[in-house]
Parts: structure tokens; sequence; C-alpha cells
């Protein structure tokens, strides 16, 4: 599946179960909400805050998914084809980066 295929298949939800979408900036905090819950699993999972009980229950890939979701609503909602988006930017970062983090003494 490609990001394109995703955002038809986010869009076919919608319509079937969704009813609408929520408006953008109701989508905008939705998406902070999910990245926030991404925080928050990462924080206490791989970083130095303890992991609470009711935390290890929790699945990070959901999670993700979860924030994808929401990134594809917005993009269907503004008329953004993503995978065209996503294949430019990925273009512009090999060129711009292409030799950047291979000499990046911080990482060797």
């Amino acid at each position: 599946m490609n990001i394109e295929n995703a955002q038809e298949i986010v869009d076919n939800w919608i319509q079937e179960h969704g009813v609408r979408y929520f408006n953008e900036l109701t989508n905008m905090a939705q998406l902070t909400e999910e990245v926030g819950e991404v925080a928050r699993i990462i924080a206490r999972r791989y970083g130095e805050q303890s992991e609470k009980e009711t935390d290890k229950d929790k699945d990070l890939g959901e999670e993700l998914a979860d924030v994808l979701f929401v990134v594809l609503c917005l993009a269907n909602q503004t008329g953004v084809n993503l995978q065209d988006a996503f294949d430019k930017r990925m273009d512009a970062k090999g060129k711009r980066d292409h030799d950047r983090h291979h000499n990046n003494e911080k990482l060797k």
C-alpha cells in the first residue's frame, strides 16, 4: 500500500463510519493529542521517566497509526496529495543531505 492508497482508505472510512471529517482545527487538536500519546510512551519506555503500570500495555505502533490516520485526514480535507508531497520531500532531502550525516562526527 502506498500513501495515496492510504488516503483513499481513510476517506472511505470517513464516508462509511465517520459521517464527515472533523474540521481542520479539530483535527489539528486531535493530531496534537495523538502525538502527545506517542511522546508519553517514548518518554517512559525509552527515556528516563519511569513507566506507569497503566502505560505498560500501550502499543506504540497503534499510537503511531493514530497519528498517521489524523495526518491522512488533514491531507484529504485540505486537498494535499501526500504521496506527491512525500516523494518531493524525499527527493529534496536526498539532494540536500546526501553527505551531511556521513560527515557528522557525532554519528560515528
